[in-house]
């Protein structure tokens, strides 16, 4: 077990990465799968958000409700992470989108920045940092650096498949940063793609394979 790890566990988490991983389904099916976990990874990776007291009127009478109290990021790491940014928005239309554009190089595995559009100041509260797959992890220790770099105080790093080595290394870069993940597969494959997996996310995705 892994420390700042949650594994989401839900039936419907299981039953829809199963039709995602299936390598005949077509990218309308793959991205249709993808927003559709990505709402249920975001139910689970924003049960600690804050509230804030907030009073609405009700057809029956004024009712003191609840309201998000923190200011919300999504960083998807182009190009697979923007396939889950609608799953997260229709959880949480007020989120703010901030792109990352970060590749693994093939050879020495190092992660090149190619587009970056944060502001000077960090203006969320929590940043989720959205990656279909976390093999060796250096596009997403990338981004967690870039996103610390920015001021976020509060990061969140949201996966449907990972690698134990990729794990690793984030966690050992990183353990300040929670992971959420639909399942931790068995580990890399010669081409440090995580094994099962779910194949190019990206190609898959936008119908490039």
């Amino acid at each position: 077990k892994m420390p700042n790890v949650t594994v989401c566990t839900h039936p419907l988490v299981r039953h829809k990465l199963t039709l995602l991983r299936d390598k005949d389904s077509r990218s309308r099916e793959v991205r249709e799968l993808t927003k559709e976990l990505s709402t249920l990874l975001a139910y689970e990776v924003m049960r600690d958000l804050t509230l804030k007291p907030k009073s609405v009127a009700a057809p029956g009478g004024d009712v003191q409700g609840d309201e998000i109290a923190e200011t919300i990021g999504l960083a998807p790491i182009m190009r697979s992470g923007l396939g889950m940014v609608e799953g997260f928005a229709y959880a949480f239309p007020e989120a703010q989108v901030w792109h990352l554009g970060l590749y693994r190089d093939a050879k020495t595995l190092v992660a090149i920045e190619y587009y970056n559009r944060l502001t000077a100041d960090c203006r969320c509260d929590v940043v989720y940092i959205l990656e279909t797959s976390l093999s060796c992890g250096s596009t997403a220790r990338a981004a967690a650096r870039m996103v610390k770099d920015w001021g976020a105080k509060k990061i969140k790093l949201v996966v449907m498949v990972a690698a134990p080595e990729g794990l690793r290394a984030f966690q050992e870069e990183h353990p300040d940063v929670g992971v959420v993940v639909c399942s931790i597969d068995q580990g890399l494959d010669a081409n440090h793609d995580v094994t099962p997996g779910i194949g190019d996310a990206g190609s898959r995705l936008f119908g490039t394979t």
